[in-house]
């Protein structure tokens, strides 16, 4: 079912808007945790709702490029699924440039050597901790994955390949991994690096060839996000702003043109960006996340419960 801005609008109570507004009181327990990998690197996870692990679905929040699990709506997002009853990680991946300050980019040199298929390696290995007891013992063995931009494509990519996985929400995806024409190819291989401009904080992170080598070596399969798609076969729930200019709308709309559409649902946000406006570091929430909140929550409830 496709769910428009034009077909269905979500209107929030006034009062309930002031209530968020002034005060969110969310009653779970939180805790940190560092998974190191079996390359040695450190996966730094936040686990919320501690208290609903042994009998509550898990849900996984997976950032995306320049994103980091302590960015702007993170947190909250977090708070939120597990005040609904899940329990809840969310990590960085251990090459995304983030270290020990764990707001900051203070690990540049690790971000240039970060590859698309160490970050499926490493989610995958987040789950085998999951479900081998990292965290705590489960009774419980639905997990849901809930990606944004590219890490919206990292988790439909892993979904495929991971039968554990039972649904999977995708805000601000990308459909694919190549987004870089020839002639930026042909300067990156002749530089070494490619450099990207970060606009929050001004600071120029470079990639390596590294990087480019893994998607022209697997994009055809591993890295095919369409493909995965096509074979997915699980519920999916795709949520994407009408504005986005990082990651068009046109590119939500071929995910969902691939998909099942008995297992798939488009929600088009009005007016919103690549965040749904929502700042970092946080400000707030708004009607249009709350709304966004709410639809992936029935989604993930219907899916995982």
């Amino acid at each position: 079912m496709l769910i428009s801005h034009k077909s269905k609008k979500f209107d929030l109570c006034p009062v309930f808007l002031t209530f968020l507004t002034l005060i969110t009181i969310f009653d779970t327990m939180s805790k940190d945790f560092i998974l190191t990998t079996e390359k040695h690197d450190s996966l730094r996870i936040t686990a919320f709702g501690i208290e609903n692990l042994r009998l509550s679905p898990c849900l996984i929040f997976v950032p995306g490029f320049k994103g980091f699990k302590d960015w702007g709506f993170g947190p909250y997002i977090g708070n939120y699924f597990s005040s609904k009853g899940f329990f809840v990680l969310s990590f960085n991946f251990s090459h995304n440039g983030v270290g020990q300050s764990l707001t900051e980019f203070d690990e540049l040199d690790r971000f240039a050597a970060n590859t698309f298929s160490l970050e499926l390696d490493e989610l995958s290995q987040l789950i085998n901790a999951y479900f081998n007891g990292f965290f705590g013992g489960t009774s419980n063995n639905k997990l849901g994955l809930l990606g944004h931009s590219r890490g919206g494509g990292i988790s439909l990519l892993t979904a495929c390949q991971r039968p554990e996985v039972n649904a999977v929400g995708a805000w601000s995806s990308v459909s694919t991994f190549d987004r870089y024409s020839k002639r930026q190819k042909e300067v990156w291989r002749k530089r070494g690096v490619f450099e990207v401009i970060n606009t929050r904080t001004k600071q120029v992170m470079k990639l390596n060839v590294s990087l480019l080598d893994d998607l022209e070596k697997n994009k055809d399969d591993r890295l095919n996000i369409e493909k995965a798609v096509r074979e997915l076969n699980k519920p999916l729930f795709i949520v994407h702003g009408e504005q986005d200019l990082a990651v068009p709308l046109e590119e939500a709309e071929k995910l969902y043109a691939l998909a099942d559409k008995d297992l798939t649902d488009l929600y088009v946000v009005p007016a919103a960006g690549h965040t749904f406006d929502i700042k970092h570091p946080f400000e707030g929430t708004n009607e249009k996340f709350e709304a966004i909140l709410e639809k992936t929550y029935q989604f993930f409830n219907n899916n995982l419960n």
